[in-house]
């Protein structure tokens, strides 16, 4: 996260929407950049991990992530990713946050960005892309985020505990026990979690175990291995979170994401 980000520079600064479509390999790197410009960066298929300086975002597919003009940002792909992305001018799109997060992309979306996609442009000064760019800003309205983010810390003693656990997802010593062998006690780095990522330790435990898994399904493994090597007891475990956080069981979503195809 130290990395120097580099200024991706769009062509046309006129229009009010540019596009991207491109296909990458599984393990596939971005390297840290930022663009002038608010995009939407949408995965027809496989799963996408962006990372800032403040947090990581998982991706999974016919999902999305936000990110806000000029935040520096690198994608990692998990399993073969199809990303369609489209580039808003500055303070076209209002209704969304600034700096990133994960949405759930509508049917009715998904058809509008792929057909944005058919064209790298978009200007308001052409009648048939403006209504296209009006739909796709009045879609935006109304998206709704997932929460599947991982905020990032400062705290030193807060860090030593959260890097062991994002380097071992499957570790399944108490918190306590990964406290004491960091140096800080449970309450000390319970307190510094709640205050700088507003949740507690157990629940950015939680959150990075999910994010693991999903990952992992992306990448082809099994529910019952992703679950277990994500460190949950059972697949059950997983399956009911899964459920909780997008909806449905990892059977049904990845089945589904697979009978889009990757257009």
């Amino acid at each position: 996260m130290r990395q120097h980000a580099i200024f991706d520079r769009l062509p046309d600064q006129h229009a009010q929407i540019t596009t991207l479509m491109r296909d990458y390999p599984a393990g596939h790197n971005i390297r840290w950049h930022f663009h002038d410009r608010d995009q939407l960066v949408y995965a027809s298929r496989g799963v996408m991990t962006i990372r800032t300086r403040v947090g990581t975002w998982v991706v999974p597919t016919h999902r999305a992530v936000w990110i806000s003009a000029r935040v520096p940002h690198a994608i990692t792909m998990s399993g073969m990713v199809a990303m369609r992305t489209l580039y808003f001018k500055p303070r076209l799109a209002r209704s969304l946050p600034p700096g990133c997060c994960v949405v759930n992309i509508s049917p009715l979306l998904r058809e509008l960005v792929l057909q944005a996609c058919r064209f790298q442009f978009l200007k308001m000064r052409v009648p048939w892309q403006k209504h296209l760019v009006e739909i796709i800003l009045d879609q935006l309205e109304a998206i709704q985020t997932v929460p599947l983010q991982l905020p990032h810390l400062s705290d030193p003693r807060a860090i030593r505990v959260t890097e062991r656990l994002i380097t071992q997802p499957g570790n399944r010593l108490t918190l306590t026990h990964l406290c004491k062998s960091t140096g800080a006690s449970k309450r000390t780095v319970e307190r510094i979690i709640q205050k700088e990522a507003g949740m507690t330790l157990g629940k950015w435990r939680q959150q990075l175990r999910l994010m693991e898994a999903v990952r992992l399904l992306a990448e082809g493994a099994k529910v019952t291995h992703a679950a277990l090597d994500a460190g949950y007891n059972s697949p059950s475990a997983f399956i009911s979170m899964f459920r909780k956080t997008l909806g449905t069981t990892p059977a049904v979503y990845f089945r589904a994401a697979g009978a889009h195809g990757s257009n």
